[in-house]
């Protein structure tokens, strides 16, 4: 025993004398010293929704983005100046007017040990565009006729006509792979709740098919499809799904045999729901979150006079807005959306609500994006034709439910401001306040006299800037929440997507930017700004235009 406690404290005292000496001569590979430790740990950070849904091919809402993004990845994507960047395609050409081929990475790996592959890529855009999954986002690849796997690492994506955002809609988060073997198995356990005799194999040639008996499958299993991506999602991306806890936190881990150059240098990161911004705010001056999004503008002061956190803004294209239900009577006639738009003082509400955070909107379209005009003319704050153009469409006593999320109190705000000026008119406004996931379900059915709400524009193409909001094939949950049906400008977004000429292109943006201000399915309040916080013992923490965030780099000191 004596012996033993004599060696054991020599190796002390031969640890304390390492501990000591220089460590310049350690090999940097091996990352040594402090550093080594600064690349560890866990980051908490603080947001104000839960995702909706953990499969690329579910809900289409930033807040499921922003953790799905860390899991997932897509055939190419965006850099910060919107120019096109490989991902797991290496090369991509258009071959033709309507076929795109893209040259795959080899030696991919999903987090399953699946291999990525050309089949891989077939399966991802046969899902989505699935009737048994009825994905929300399908409308980025309807115009989709056929994936013709060429050979292991070739795949040839053909559209029904020639379609110019497609190279711009694989960006999205429903162009992110999902693995086939985990396909498989949710299209199996969907088939077998719902009971059925035909087999995986006899699913997918019904599918090849199409027709009837296709889609009675399809609507027989519709109800099953997900439940497996939902609980156990998995992609190629540097991190990994690793637990959920509903309404309160999902875990993500670094996936240590990431295909790229580095591992993720974060153990992991918990995306801790905290609704309250106020709540966010002590989360992240006590330390208890290392990062925070969305902080209020009413905020920024606070965040930027505190020495211990930063204040991060980047500019979006992002657009917010205020919906009408143009289903439901009065708001079907243009007179009386025009007169609530000229009721609606968008400078004071810019100044008085984001406390001039962000650019006033007269259209969807943000600067910078193609068909963006600075000559398009909105509806200027006017109580006098407000109120004219009520009496012209004979409305009088009218009550008005304007649905707001309850977790963003800027929108709350935005609708007690309108409640005020509209009561000046004889307008009773009930402003309803509902929680994200059941705010989205409620206004993709239908069940709103107004809402509002943001779209971030998320493939920075303006097709993706109009058309999900307020194209006929899109009402509802898909993005049309305004119910709205033009089909002049169906017609000319239609053809819009098809023009290859840039220059035309932006110019029937331009008219289609037009016939909204006009007709008034919708107020444009202002393209936001991201409002992100941190501690500054952070590091390469940041988001791009459209708030989704890269951890590849982020250290915590």
């Amino acid at each position: 025993m004596k012996k033993f406690s004599l060696m054991t404290l020599l190796g002390v005292l031969l640890l304390v004398l390492a501990a000591c000496s220089d460590d310049s001569d350690v090999d940097e590979a091996t990352g040594g010293g402090e550093e080594a430790g600064s690349e560890g740990g866990t980051m908490t950070l603080a947001i104000p929704a839960d995702a909706v849904s953990m499969d690329p091919h579910g809900s289409n809402d930033v807040p499921s983005e922003q953790i799905r993004d860390t899991i997932y990845e897509p055939l190419v994507t965006q850099d910060e100046n919107f120019e096109l960047v490989p991902v797991l395609a290496e090369e991509y050409e258009q071959i033709d007017d309507t076929t795109w081929e893209f040259k795959l990475r080899e030696g991919v790996t999903f987090h399953d040990g699946s291999e990525f592959n050309a089949e891989v890529v077939k399966a991802n855009l046969e899902r989505v565009l699935d009737p048994a999954k009825a994905s929300a986002r399908a409308f980025l690849f309807e115009m989709v006729s056929e994936v013709n796997v060429i050979d292991d690492y070739t795949v040839q994506v053909v559209t029904e006509y020639p379609y110019a955002p497609l190279i711009n809609n694989f960006t999205h988060g429903a162009g992110k792979m999902i693995s086939k073997e985990l396909i498989d198995k949710d299209y199996q356990n969907a088939l077998d709740k719902a009971g059925s005799d035909v087999s995986l194999e006899e699913y997918y040639d019904l599918r090849a098919e199409g027709g009837e008996e296709h889609e009675a499958v399809a609507n027989e299993i519709s109800s099953y499809v997900g439940e497996l991506v939902e609980s156990e999602p998995v992609g190629t991306n540097y991190f990994k799904f690793e637990s959920r806890s509903p309404g309160e936190v999902t875990s993500v881990v670094r996936n240590d045999d990431y295909w790229g150059e580095e591992t993720a240098k974060l153990d992991g990161v918990d995306f801790k729901v905290v609704s309250e911004p106020g709540s966010r705010l002590a989360e992240l001056e006590s330390g208890t979150s290392d990062a925070i999004l969305a902080t209020l503008s009413s905020n920024i002061e606070r965040v930027d006079s505190n020495p211990d956190v930063t204040l991060q803004r980047q500019e979006s294209v992002s657009i917010d807005y205020i919906g009408f239900n143009t289903e439901k009577e009065p708001f079907n006639d243009p007179k009386v959306r025009q007169a609530i738009t000229h009721a609606f003082d968008s400078e004071a509400v810019l100044e008085g609500v984001y406390n001039g955070s962000g650019q006033p909107a007269v259209a969807p379209l943000a600067p910078g994006v193609l068909g963006y005009s600075e000559d398009l003319e909105g509806r200027e704050y006017d109580m006098d034709k407000a109120q004219q153009l009520l009496d012209e469409a004979g409305v009088e006593d009218l009550t008005i439910n304007l649905m707001v999320n309850d977790d963003n109190p800027e929108r709350v705000d935005v609708a007690l401001w309108l409640q005020e000026s509209l009561s000046e008119l004889g307008i009773t406004v009930n402003v309803e306040q509902v929680e994200w996931g059941a705010y989205l379900e409620a206004t993709g059915a239908g069940e709103h006299d107004m809402f509002i709400l943001g779209w971030s524009n998320s493939t920075g193409d303006p097709d993706n800037g109009i058309s999900p909001l307020f194209h006929s094939d899109n009402i509802g949950a898909d993005g049309n929440r305004s119910f709205y049906n033009n089909p002049e400008l169906d017609s000319l977004l239609d053809q819009a997507r098809q023009e290859s000429d840039e220059e035309k292109r932006g110019e029937m943006y331009t008219e289609a930017q037009q016939i909204l201000v006009d007709d008034a399915p919708a107020i444009f309040i202002r393209h936001g700004e991201n409002l992100n916080a941190y501690n500054n013992n952070v590091e390469n923490f940041q988001g791009d235009s459209y708030n989704i965030f890269d951890f590849r780099e982020t250290t915590i000191q």
